[in-house]
């Protein structure tokens, strides 16, 4: 399941390239991108949490992992990571960013 996710968040870069897919397999190959079960394990040692989304997208000529993570308390982290390197490069705690409601 969370292969899905991986595969259906990959951004095409040509719109007549080969399937979404292929391009994935084809960048680990080369070594421009970490293996899913590598990046996995790196998140469940470092950034403990269920993973919600998990997507291989290229920006700016960068394979770039985006994962959103349920952590305990329920805080909901978005991480972008460098796909090569599994290097944190943006963090975003979702709770963080939202104000305290106040009690009426």
């Amino acid at each position: 399941m969370l292969a899905l996710c991986l595969l259906t968040g990959l951004v095409a870069t040509d719109v007549w390239a080969d399937s979404d897919q292929d391009r994935a397999r084809d960048a680990v190959q080369a070594g421009e991108v970490l293996p899913l079960k590598a990046v996995l394990a790196r998140l469940e040692r470092e950034h403990p949490g269920q993973v919600l989304e998990l997507e291989l997208e290229r920006e700016h000529g960068q394979w770039v992992y985006e994962v959103k993570l349920l952590q305990s308390g329920g805080r909901l982290v978005k991480l972008e990571l460098d796909a090569r390197s599994g290097e944190v490069l943006k963090r975003r705690d979702r709770n963080q960013d939202r104000e305290p409601r106040s009690k009426p």
